[in-house]
């Protein structure tokens, strides 16, 4: 019985630049730094601009360098010359701290039943203070369970009642709204001033 073969997908890589040989447009436009470098081993004063594809790898493979092409749709293509190596990996630290700059948008739930008494009211609305100080969203809402759905007006009265406590750390994206058995409302906390 012959074996089955596992057709599992090779993971992709995240950045496709075409390098050295597999550069095969006539022309490039060159930009970076190292033009110094790259005069003194042409003989002559070389500058960014558009310049043979084949003596910018000439000159890529005198200074032990890669030519890189990092604009493919440009007309013509932009390229560089710099080791590949450093080049991925400061594209890829670019990268990371642009990620880690976005800001990341954390939303807490606090659940409420239509008969909730003063007490736990008290103690959610502490525990919703404490998230919107910390920047995150708090996502309130009223569950209505079997027969409780004839209080709505209940539960909007304790949603809108919490809107007001929580008034000068947040603001209510908009109004309590029902969804389902719920009645919903969304409060971001107010953008802190940049020092």
């Amino acid at each position: 019985m012959a074996k089955r073969r596992s057709f599992t997908k090779k993971p992709e890589k995240k950045f496709h630049f075409r390098i050295n040989e597999k550069i095969v447009v006539p022309n490039i436009r060159l930009v970076g730094e190292n033009f110094d470098e790259i005069s003194n081993i042409a003989g002559k004063k070389v500058e960014a601009g558009v310049h043979p594809t084949r003596e910018a790898l000439r000159w890529a493979k005198e200074l032990e360098l890669d030519l890189v092409e990092i604009s493919p749709k440009a007309v013509p293509p932009v390229a560089k010359i710099q080791d590949y190596n450093k080049f991925l990996y400061l594209k890829k630290k670019k990268e990371k701290e642009i990620k880690n700059k976005a800001a990341k948008t954390v939303i807490k739930e606090i659940r409420f039943g239509p008969n909730t008494d003063e007490h736990d009211f008290q103690f959610k609305l502490k525990h919703a203070q404490k998230f919107l100080t910390d920047g995150a969203k708090v996502k309130a809402y009223v569950h209505f369970r079997g027969r409780t759905i004839v209080f709505k007006d209940r539960g909007q009265l304790l949603l809108l009642k919490f809107l007001n406590e929580l008034a000068e750390l947040g603001a209510a994206e908009e109004l309590p709204k029902m969804e389902g058995r719920r009645m919903i409302v969304m409060i971001a906390p107010h953008k802190k001033p940049k020092k």
